[in-house]
């Protein structure tokens, strides 16, 4: 990659619950061969007692010794799934060393529905060379937005809580030397919902503000779709409307030193079959960012 940028690729894998894994894993390898990333964030990740970690395999193809996996997940509710060893969740693969990752379990709304009960939607932070990385999955069904506001809002406490003062303005001129978060993921929620519009700082939930980069709104080139029936078979099984429901967004740049954080490009990633499949239901994304400390890989 580019001296002084950072390119982060965000895709749900959709590696448990869509058919045909076994191809679909060749081309999400195929298309990241492609794309060359720094950082990639997958959600809808899995293993259990007989079955290697789907981010991991990934990893493998691509070079094992070329690449750090932080997973996290936890195990479905007894009726959705029974095997107690299952873990469903998210994964951050760096080129750099991982020094440590955290997993969170996202809260929900009181009385559930199924869905949102039992499938355990997460937030994985992961550290690495310098960088604060975040993949996330929120409540997924069109009406779970009570619980998604609650989601972000925890997202945002957690993020803070990981970042300390590397985020603290202390004065007017004096310029931030810390990279902001980066946080990717599928938030199931397109721009116009409350649970986007407070990450990006256009209305607050709860008494709290925040604010956000939401890299296509500063870089992208058109409707963004990562959900699209007329471009996905998969995707238009699941009869679902066309929908930009997923995100990298990156903390504010504002005074930090050399540019740090500014959102050079986005662009739709894994939107169509290189191999022949497509890699998931979900579109995915490439995003660059400006690095100024991007130290060397390997």
């Amino acid at each position: 990659m580019t001296t002084g940028v950072l390119r982060v690729v965000q895709l749900n894998a959709g590696s448990l619950i869509e058919p045909g894994w076994e191809d679909r894993r060749l081309e999400i390898v195929a298309w990241i061969e492609q794309l060359a990333p720094d950082v990639i964030c997958l959600q809808e990740v899995w293993e259990d007692g007989h079955t290697e970690n789907t981010a991991r395999w990934v990893a493998d193809r691509l070079g094992g010794d070329s690449w750090s996996v932080a997973f996290g997940g936890s195990a479905f509710g007894e009726q959705t799934w029974p095997d107690e060893s299952m873990r469903f969740g998210s994964a951050v693969l760096s080129r750099w060393p991982i020094d440590a990752s955290t997993y969170h379990r996202l809260p929900i709304d009181a009385d559930p529905s199924r869905l949102a009960r039992d499938v355990p939607w997460e937030l994985l932070h992961a550290r690495t060379a310098g960088l604060d990385v975040f993949s996330t999955h929120l409540a997924a069904a069109p009406d779970d937005g009570r619980h998604r506001i609650r989601q972000v809002v925890a997202i945002d406490e957690l993020v803070r809580a990981a970042r300390g003062d590397a985020d603290v303005i202390v004065a007017f001129g004096v310029r931030r030397e810390a990279m902001p978060a980066i946080l990717c993921g599928d938030f199931n929620a397109e721009p116009d919902s409350d649970e986007i519009r407070f990450l990006c700082g256009s209305t607050g939930l709860f008494g709290r503000w925040t604010s956000y980069q939401d890299a296509w709104r500063v870089a992208g080139s058109g409707p963004g779709h990562t959900l699209d029936w007329r471009q996905n078979a998969i995707a238009a099984d699941m009869n679902v409307p066309r929908r930009r429901i997923d995100y990298v967004f990156v903390g504010d740049c504002f005074q930090r030193a050399g540019s740090a954080g500014r959102v050079l490009s986005a662009e739709l990633a894994f939107h169509r079959p290189l191999t022949g499949v497509s890699a998931s239901d979900h579109a995915g994304l490439v995003v660059d960012v400006v690095w100024p400390q991007r130290p060397a890989t390997g």
